[in-house]
């Protein structure tokens, strides 16, 4: 009856977790891109910016983080001898990672408030996509276990860089397209005044 428990909360903190992580880079690309903004526009985007992101890393992200840990220790407890299967090994590789990331966020979201964050919103782009790789190598090995087909998970990872990467450098030419539209319509307001 504990496992149940324990593998409902560790789920439930999976989700919530990663609903945190996937928004909270989001918002740092937001951020970030409020700097082309004039002011007192600028200013403001910014220090909301900042207000979501502290309360989203510290309200939702981090609890989210501590529950899904402390329900996979429970989780351990229950089947102690789990811990000698190489595929939970990976695994906890990749959660290890996961952590890393979640910590780095906090250093990003320290940069951008004082203004000392060099990362671009492409880049930021780039950076949003890592732990929905790290959530699905998590998920096929909790799935398959030692029966993970990695010829296949190597595949679909590779496949998702791909897509990760051609959307990204599509969705950054659209901006250009639509920028340089938008200056094409500015520059020709005066001329058609005329």
């Amino acid at each position: 009856m504990a496992y149940s428990w324990f593998k409902a909360f560790h789920i439930i903190g999976i989700v919530v977790w990663f609903a945190g992580l996937f928004y909270l880079v989001r918002l740092f690309i937001y951020h970030v891109e409020a700097n082309q903004e004039p002011e007192p526009a600028r200013t403001i985007l910014k220090n909301q910016y900042q207000i979501m992101e502290k309360r989203l890393y510290n309200i939702i992200t981090t609890p989210g983080m501590l529950l899904t840990v402390a329900m996979a220790i429970g989780l351990l407890t229950t089947e102690p001898e789990i811990l000698k299967q190489t595929w939970l090994h990976v695994k906890l590789g990749f959660v290890v990672l996961l952590l890393g990331y979640h910590h780095y966020c906090k250093r990003l979201m320290k940069q951008l408030a004082v203004d000392e964050c060099r990362w671009s919103s492409q880049q930021l782009r780039a950076l949003n996509e890592a732990p929905s790789l790290m959530l699905v190598v998590i998920v096929l090995l909790a799935v398959f276990k030692d029966n993970l087909p990695t010829d296949i998970t190597v595949w679909v990872i590779v496949a998702m860089i791909i897509a990760m990467v051609a959307t990204i450098q599509l969705y950054a030419k659209k901006r250009r397209e639509d920028k340089e539209k938008e200056l094409a319509q500015i520059s020709q307001l005066p001329q058609q005044q005329s």
